[in-house]
């Protein structure tokens, strides 16, 4: 949970040099944050990738998520606490403060590796790694993945970035029903509220839903997979 802390920013927020993209889908303006890359490290996604996938999920879904933040985690919090991206419900760009989803950078030549006995969580997202692309070589002692950017940009495209979207589609879902409640509320609170009455359990069951039923209906249309698109409106260097 963040506390909001009057004129410092979140460490997620601390940008170094970067690209600004605006592009609108479907109506919806969003605005593209891409962080230069250390030269171990890459980007899997394009942000014409994230543009096309944002532009087959519903825009009543859209909500007011406005930056997608494509950013270079330090080495440190790799190490300590890797992911493939989250949603942040409040983050500031700029002095505007508007919700975000994170897509992170990842370094070259590395691998996931777990231990042989997985619990019931960490077998089904093993399957769904494996779904992405991701090949599995188990021993006695571990399962191991060789990270590459194909399967990479399939896990980060196809299913963080919905992930994260179903993350906030019930975080609208859950404002929006207790509206006369949150009507004066700041939005700080609303993220307090949110986080405090929810079990994490709950919240990662409807993200994965969400994600799961996103995918096969994209699956089923033939939008998914696809190559990497091309493309950048509307860019200003920062």
């Amino acid at each position: 949970m963040r506390i909001p802390a009057c004129g410092l920013l979140h460490y997620t927020e601390r940008l170094t040099e970067y690209q600004k993209i605006t592009h609108t889908i479907n109506g919806h303006e969003f605005v593209f944050i891409v962080e230069k890359t250390r030269a171990d490290y890459y980007h899997a996604c394009s942000v014409a990738d994230v543009a096309f996938m944002l532009a087959h999920i519903p825009a009543a879904d859209y909500g007011d998520l406005c930056y997608i933040v494509f950013r270079q985690p330090k080495r440190k919090e790799y190490l300590l606490s890797p992911v493939w991206g989250r949603l942040q419900y409040i983050y500031e760009f700029k002095g505007i403060i508007k919700p975000a989803i994170i897509l992170e950078a990842l370094p070259s030549h590395h691998q996931l590796k777990w231990g042989k006995h997985l619990g019931v969580e960490d077998q089904n997202e093993m399957e769904r790694l494996k779904k992405d692309g991701h090949v599995f070589v188990t021993d006695k002692r571990s399962h191991t993945a060789r990270l590459t950017p194909e399967t990479v940009r399939a896990t980060q495209l196809y299913r963080t970035l919905p992930h994260e979207m179903g993350h906030y589609v019930q975080y609208q879902q859950i404002v929006s029903a207790r509206l006369p409640e949150f009507a004066e509320m700041p939005e700080e609170e609303r993220e307090n509220y949110f986080f405090e009455r929810v079990p994490k359990a709950e919240k990662e069951k409807f993200a994965h839903a969400y994600a799961d039923r996103l995918r096969e209906s994209l699956l089923e249309q033939g939008v998914i997979p696809f190559g990497t698109q091309r493309g950048s409106p509307n860019t200003d260097r920062g």
